[in-house]
């Protein structure tokens, strides 16, 4: 569950915003002067702050700055009841990510939280490589040493994903029956051998070594 820091130093309002993120499934940790905010937001177990600019010890803008320079990317939306132009300028020029001025519809507040969030998120790896392998989780196609990719079947997918995840470590073959068909090793089964030699073709000789007595070992380079 994610983490919004309220940095508000209003209690009427602190306490509305954090009842509506605690509504809405975040966690809202709730501080009520700059210094504090500060103190949480480098931390590092924040997702996002919600600032109000007039923060008893030091304002909304100080601590932006300090967040800024401090090498610290967590999104920031500022709250502001002031509505001139140059405090919203101030805010966005200084590394805010939004801005909102008081009074505001919760509604929108959270929209604007939700986008942040999801512009902040890494995009997650579509294609695995280990040495000159390279698997593309999209449409599930392994090219080698650059080649042209070669479709692999959804067992052989799921070989393939495994080893690449974990490439020069040894897999047992009850650790690979478990990852990829998802069922406790029954000792009398060859399945685990029977794919490995299907994927052994694709990926072509010296790449998949057997160790004996403990199972398989991808060597990326071969």
């Amino acid at each position: 569950m994610s983490v919004v820091l309220v940095a508000e130093d209003e209690p009427r309002i602190a306490s509305f915003v954090a009842k509506g993120l605690r509504a809405a499934g975040y966690t809202p940790l709730v501080v009520g002067d700059g210094a504090s905010a500060l103190d949480h937001a480098l931390d590092g177990d924040v997702a996002l702050v919600v600032l109000d600019i007039g923060l008893p010890v030091m304002d909304g803008f100080e601590v932006l700055r300090r967040l800024r320079e401090r090498g610290s990317t967590v999104p920031v939306v500022v709250l502001t009841a002031r509505g001139s132009l140059d405090d919203t300028v101030a805010g966005l020029e200084g590394g805010a990510d939004d801005y909102m001025a008081k009074p505001f519809r919760f509604e929108e507040l959270l929209a604007r939280i939700r986008l942040r969030l999801r512009e902040s998120r890494p995009e997650p790896a579509t294609t695995l490589r280990a040495g000159d392998l390279e698997l593309d989780l999209r449409t599930r196609r392994l090219s080698v040493g650059g080649g042209e990719g070669k479709e692999l079947s959804a067992r052989e997918f799921g070989l393939a994903e495994t080893f690449l995840r974990h490439p020069g470590q040894v897999l047992t073959r009850e650790q690979l029956l478990s990852r990829v068909w998802g069922y406790d090793f029954d000792p009398g089964s060859n399945v685990v051998d029977v794919y490995v030699g299907y994927l052994r073709r694709k990926l072509g000789p010296g790449r998949l070594a057997t160790v004996r007595g403990m199972g398989y070992r991808l060597d990326p380079q071969g």
